[in-house]
């Protein structure tokens, strides 16, 4: 790319003028696959409901048909967690990286699932992953950073911890 061509491109992406680095990057849902695809818009609904069930069901089927789908892998990986499933959380986030390394989102919610399991290592490199990726500021650096400092904040005061026990506070 011309270096007059990538100044020109910089400079509409930063006055809003092109379509967000998010939807360049694809880290965001695909409408056309909601259209296309009533197993994606039906888990996806669920997951929005948060119908844990119901998301992994409709969003398990969706994968069948497009198992390349980085959103939908992260998506499920979101679910399992939430269903309190490590094993099969980790499984689909590392699935949504291996097809797309640099998606923002599932390098934030395995950097949650990593603090749930009490490994702030591989947190923090989900961390460090997203300072990378996110060239402007972006919400799923800023969510892991608030997310690891609460972390490292109820560990340093467990009796505060104890009061506020949830299962999973993300």
């Amino acid at each position: 790319m011309s270096r007059t061509l990538y100044s020109a491109s910089l400079a509409a992406c930063l006055l809003g003028l092109a379509p967000s680095a998010a939807v360049a990057a694809g880290n965001i849902d695909r409408p056309e696959a909601v259209k296309l695809d009533p197993d994606y818009e039906a888990g996806k609904k669920a997951w929005d409901a948060k119908d844990w069930d119901g998301a992994i069901k409709s969003l398990t089927l969706a994968a069948q048909h497009d198992p390349n789908n980085a959103d939908i892998q992260n998506l499920l990986g979101y679910s399992y967690r939430k269903k309190r499933n490590m094993d099969l959380a980790f499984k689909y986030y590392g699935r949504a990286l291996e097809l797309d390394p640099n998606h923002r989102g599932a390098h934030e919610y395995v950097g949650v699932a990593y603090l749930m399991v009490d490994d702030l290592p591989k947190a923090e490199e989900h961390l460090a992953a997203l300072n990378k990726l996110c060239f402007l500021p972006c919400s799923e650096y800023r969510d892991l950073k608030q997310a690891v400092a609460d972390y490292k904040q109820r560990k340093a005061n467990p009796q505060q911890s104890e009061r506020t026990n949830q299962s999973d506070p993300y």
